[in-house]
């Protein structure tokens, strides 16, 4: 099974949202875009254990945990606000086509949509589907002061009009929902919690152990008294203050100590999985492992579950880079593209990244709570084996920023974020690019930057480009330079080698250059050992930057200059970058917030 549309209103962060899938989906975006929302919506739609506990959901889970509407009139009640999360469910297993066939709807493949009253004559595969649509709705509950929520069929034909039937726990069992949260399941997944992944594992093979009776009588039995002679006579003087009270009329000793309260429930969640990951290393609990460690444990787990679900798993995983190497990471991408019917990951890291394909890659978006997707193969400009190629290479992370600054080679690739540096730390007036969400980007050749400039301003970034003058540079690339970048800056140098050592004051150009000959890192480069007129000094410390372009002789420079030294057209170029993005108004230390600043959240009375 998969899920084809997920749509939700008045969630947590998310006001509204409605978005296609189609198979395996990526989903990157900024912090605070939603990326967590949408699987936890997904998990209380599809999880059969999310409903479980009390109460299901919070004041929080609604968005701006308003859950109360204020009364129309007067001396009216207010009235609860729902919280919605529908999805649309496609390629049903025999089993659920089977006990829910008469729910089923039908989804249009092409036009992407249910099929509504009256095209019934539409429904032809393969362009039309049968689908199952179920909607999980949460409200405050004013009679009972609680918080519900429930699984429903949106296509309910045998319920009471008005009404709709309810999802049973073992129906959304056979969905297959598996749901990682990041550093938030290792804790309790090698438990016997109910819901746990251990737990999960035996209640799919079906087994029935005889280990609570056991473990229950084997407790019961312990002394520990017997080791511990020094508690007997505090539980024997608390026994006989206790019978000036309470009549003792039990035989032998009234009172006892024992491991735990000698209940199912309560060994559940005492019990504990206890793993040795070296030969020099005891036996430790599992949680107490690294993280990393654990992460990883838990994908074990959660494949294990998998494959004794083969026919039907969908898999949502939170950030699998945590704590793990990237050779991890890519295991990790992998096993969730092979070993599932549909997974949902979201991720920053470019090593998971790379491996989804861009039509299985959703950037999301957020404005005034409204959460929207582009696919990035949507994104024109770049081919898929090139989205693949530059993804490790500073691509992704400006996909996951507010703007993109394409260069055109190594040396200002790694030179400009130091002067940007420098410039925030002479001015604290300047937001730090970093906190803008502005990312630089090496397009690695003269004349690439039009290509991913209209890769990133597709996707909706801020674009901005410092490329070398050209003079025969063709019409053409020069109106596709303007037509792709907010900012487009064409420096008046031939190359950055030739702007670094034209505008930077020969004495520095020549301090640099003989540190250089000193550590004997200079190489063929032949820096003499005389200091020769300023025409020289500027040749060689061209010649030297241009000969070792990825060594970061530039950046080096940049970093050892008074500020005063850095180029003038790269600090002129940095400000009209600033200018985009002007930095939040201070708020002094001492500024106290008045009452009511922050809002009042709604009450329930």
């Amino acid at each position: 099974m998969k899920v084809v549309r997920l749509s939700i209103s008045n969630f947590r962060g998310v006001k509204s949202a409605d978005l296609l899938f189609d198979g395996h989906t990526l989903m990157v975006g900024a912090n605070n875009v939603g990326k967590s929302t949408l699987c936890d919506a997904l998990d209380l739609v599809l999880g059969p254990d999310r409903l479980n506990r009390f109460p299901p959901i919070d004041e929080f889970d609604f968005y701006n945990a308003r859950y109360l509407a204020p009364p129309v009139e007067e001396g009216a009640e207010p009235q609860p606000i729902p919280l919605r999360v529908e999805a649309v469910l496609i390629d049903l297993s025999a089993e659920i086509d089977a006990k829910c066939g008469g729910n089923t709807e039908f989804w249009h493949m092409v036009e992407k949509r249910l099929l509504g009253a009256g095209e019934a004559e539409q429904a032809n595969p393969p362009d039309v589907v049968p689908c199952l649509r179920l909607e999980t709705i949460g409200k405050y509950d004013p009679a009972e002061d609680e918080f519900e929520a429930k699984t429903f069929f949106s296509r309910s034909p045998d319920a009471p009009a008005g009404e709709l039937t309810a999802v049973s726990k073992s129906i959304k069992r056979q969905f297959g929902f598996l749901y990682l949260r990041a550093l938030r399941t290792g804790s309790r997944a090698l438990s016997l919690e109910r819901g746990s992944l251990l737990d999960i594992i035996l209640r799919t093979k079906g087994v029935r152990t005889t280990l609570w009776e056991k473990t229950i009588e084997r407790l019961r039995g312990l002394d520990i008294e017997a080791d511990a002679d020094e508690l007997a006579p505090v539980l024997r003087s608390i026994e006989k203050r206790l019978s000036r009270y309470i009549p003792m009329e039990a035989p032998g000793n009234a009172t006892k100590l024992h491991v735990s309260e000698l209940t199912r429930e309560h060994l559940r969640k005492t019990m504990t999985f206890f793993l040795a990951l070296s030969a020099d290393q005891g036996h430790v609990p599992f949680a107490h492992a690294g993280t990393g460690t654990i992460n990883t444990l838990v994908l074990a787990l959660l494949s294990f579950i998998a494959d004794l679900k083969p026919e039907t798993v969908i898999f949502a995983m939170e950030e699998p880079e945590i704590a793990v190497p990237p050779h991890t990471q890519r295991r990790i991408a992998d096993y969730l593209l092979t070993k599932t019917t549909q997974a949902f990951v979201t991720s920053h890291s470019p090593f998971v990244i790379e491996r989804f394909e861009p039509s299985q890659t959703l950037l999301l978006s957020r404005a005034d709570g409204v959460v929207t997707s582009k696919k990035v193969s949507e994104a024109t400009g770049l081919k898929d084996n090139e989205f693949k190629r530059y993804a490790r290479w500073g691509l992704s992370e400006c996909m996951l920023g507010k703007a993109a600054i394409v260069v055109e080679g190594l040396t200002e690739f790694h030179a400009l974020p130091v002067a940007a540096r420098r410039m925030e730390e002479n001015d604290d007036a300047l937001q730090p690019l970093d906190i803008a969400g502005a990312a630089f980007f090496n397009s690695d050749g003269d004349g690439n930057g039009p290509k991913f400039g209209k890769f990133f301003k597709t996707l909706g970034l801020k674009t901005i480009a410092f490329y070398d003058h050209k003079a025969n540079r063709p019409p053409e690339q020069t109106a596709n330079y303007a037509a792709s970048f907010d900012i487009n800056s064409e420096h008046a140098h031939k190359g950055f080698e030739d702007l670094v050592s034209a505008e930077m004051p020969a004495e520095r150009l020549w301090t640099f250059l003989s540190e250089l000959k000193e550590s004997g890192e200079a190489g063929n480069v032949g820096i003499p050992a005389v200091k020769p007129d300023e025409a020289g000094i500027r040749a060689t410390a061209k010649k030297a930057l241009a000969s070792n372009k990825g060594a970061g002789w530039a950046a080096r420079l940049f970093e050892q200059c008074d500020f005063a030294e850095l180029p003038a057209t790269v600090t002129q170029f940095l400000s009209s970058v600033y200018a985009m993005f002007p930095a939040p108004l201070a708020i002094d230390d001492d500024e106290a917030a008045e009452p009511g600043d922050q809002g009042e959240l709604p009450v329930a009375l």
